[in-house]
């Protein structure tokens, strides 16, 4: 396996751009983040996302890099969305007593402007939290401040199985 992962890479490298040079170097940061802990797991990793936890809201800021852009060099919507759902989610799950978890149900995006500039940064908040239930919103912003997109999430609350 590790010669077929070898020949790979050596493929790549022969004919490979400064910029897409940089943007597997960018790649295999993230896979090393996943490796050492850093995050917990390969999506969080190889987009690089920062997280910072209240009992009120979750922030994730991820850089903007090639990998995340879509044919048109913006932001792929659902990078957006994978970035909206992680970040409701670790709310949901952080608000949650020991053995219980959350899981999407619902999730509603209203994408207000194009991702551009050197960072998106998502801005998570609990709506309701029932029994069974949560209902969590989210903003996203560019660097530049520009709201990039809107929504909100419902999350079904369930016991976790040890």
């Amino acid at each position: 396996m590790k010669n077929q992962v070898r020949e790979i890479v050596e493929d790549c490298l022969a004919n490979i751009t400064p910029d897409e040079l940089n943007t597997l170097t960018d790649l295999l940061r993230g896979f090393q983040k996943k490796q050492q802990n850093i995050n917990n797991s390969y999506v969080d990793a190889l987009m690089h996302m920062e997280k910072t936890m209240t009992n009120e809201q979750c922030e994730i800021t991820v850089p903007i890099s090639p990998l995340l852009n879509n044919s048109f060099g913006i932001v792929h919507g659902g990078i957006t969305a994978t970035i909206i759902d992680t970040a409701m989610g670790t709310l949901a799950n952080f608000l949650l007593p020991e053995g219980y978890g959350a899981v999407t149900t619902q999730l509603n995006i209203h994408y207000l402007s194009v991702g551009k500039g050197d960072y998106i940064q998502c801005k998570a908040h609990l709506e309701h939290k029932g029994t069974k239930t949560m209902v969590m919103s989210a903003y996203v912003y560019r660097s530049d401040g520009k709201k990039m997109a809107h929504a909100t999430g419902s999350f079904f609350i369930i016991r976790k199985n040890n």
